[in-house]
C-alpha cells in the first residue's frame, strides 16, 4: 500500500515539473535501474503493493508492458488473472453449497428405477413424493441407473434434424480490471455455426434481453428453435417476446451444458482469444 500511495505521490508532483526535466529524471532513473540490474539477483522478490502496482499502471497503459524490465509481460497478465480468482473465490466463500442426500434414498431410488425401466424422473419423483420424501425432480434424475439406451430420440438427433432452423442464446462473464463482471450475450445460428448476435451489459435484464432478441431477427428471419440454458435472467418478458415471434422456446435441462455444446465452444473460444489477446 505504502509503494501505490508514493507512486501516486511522484505522479502528482510530476504535473507540475516541465517536459525537459521529466525526460531527463527518466533517462537518469533508467540508467540506474539500468545499474541495478545487473547486480540483481535472477529472481526478485516483490511484495504485494509492487505487483498491484504493476498491474494497475499495465493495464490504464498497456503499452507500459513492453518497457517491463524487473519482470517478464507475461508474469503480470498471470498476476491480474490470480487476483480475479483470488477476488471472487473469496466473495462466494460463504456459499454452502447443496444438502446432501442419505444413503438409503440413493440406494431406493436407484432400486426403483431398476425394478422398473419405463419409469422416468417425474414418475419416480412423484412416488416418493407420496411415500413421504422431499426430494428434487433434478436429484431423481442424477441417481436414477441408466440403460444406456435412450427410451426416444435423443437430444444430438433433434439438433442434426432441425439445424438450419435451430439459433441457440448464452450469457458470458466478462472480467474487466477493478474485477467487476460485464454480461455478453450471444446469439448463434446452429445451421453454419455462424455468430449473429453480440451485446455486453452489466445488469441483463430479461427486458434488455427481450430487446436483443428482437434485434438479432429482424422482421421474417427469426428461427423456428430457440435453446437456451435455465438462467433465471429469462423472465416472463423475454419467454412472452420469443414465443410473440413465432419461435418455439426450447431450454435445456438443468445441469446439462453439453446440450448446448455449440454456443459453450463458442464462448470458451472468446474468452480463449481475450486473453490471448491481452
Amino acid at each position: 500500500m505504502f509503494a501505490i500511495l508514493h507512486a501516486l505521490g511522484m505522479f502528482v508532483a510530476d504535473l507540475f515539473k516541465s517536459r525537459t526535466r521529466l525526460e531527463a529524471e527518466n533517462l537518469f532513473l533508467r540508467h540506474q535501474l539500468t545499474i541495478a540490474l545487473r547486480q540483481a539477483p535472477s529472481r526478485l522478490r516483490l511484495r504485494g503493493g509492487d505487483r498491484a502496482l504493476l498491474i494497475w499502471m499495465t493495464r490504464i497503459w498497456p503499452d507500459l508492458l513492453g518497457f517491463a524490465q524487473v519482470v517478464q509481460p507475461e508474469t503480470i497478465l498471470r498476476w491480474h488473472r490470480t487476483g480475479f480468482k483470488a477476488f471472487w473465490r473469496w466473495k462466494s466463500r460463504k456459499r454452502a453449497g447443496r444438502p446432501t442426500i442419505d444413503r438409503g434414498l440413493r440406494d431406493l431410488i436407484q432400486r426403483m428405477s431398476k425394478e422398473n425401466p419405463q419409469w422416468g424422473a417425474s414418475r419416480i419423483h412423484g412416488e416418493l413424493l407420496m411415500l413421504g420424501f422431499e426430494v428434487a425432480q433434478s436429484t431423481v434424475s442424477k441417481y436414477m441407473v441408466r440403460d444406456g439406451t435412450p427410451p426416444s430420440q435423443s437430444w444430438k438427433t433433434f439438433l442434426q434434424n432441425h439445424a438450419e432452423a435451430i439459433a441457440a442464446i448464452d450469457l458470458c462473464v466478462v472480467p474487466t480490471l477493478t474485477f467487476d463482471r460485464l454480461f455478453a450475450f450471444l446469439v448463434l445460428g446452429h445451421g453454419r455455426r455462424q455468430l449473429l448476435w453480440i451485446e455486453v451489459t452489466r445488469h441483463p435484464t430479461a427486458e434488455w434481453l427481450a430487446r436483443q432478441i428482437t434485434e438479432a431477427f429482424p422482421w421474417t428471419s427469426a428461427p423456428a428453435y430457440l435453446v437456451r440454458d435455465n438462467d433465471g435472467a429469462y423472465g416472463h418478458v423475454f419467454t412472452s417476446r420469443v414465443r410473440a415471434m413465432g419461435i418455439r422456446d426450447r431450454p435445456i435441462s438443468p445441469q446439462s451444458p453439453w446440450q448446448n455444446g455449440y454456443a459453450e465452444r463458442l464462448i470458451g473460444h472468446c474468452v480463449a482469444s481475450a486473453w490471448t489477446e491481452c
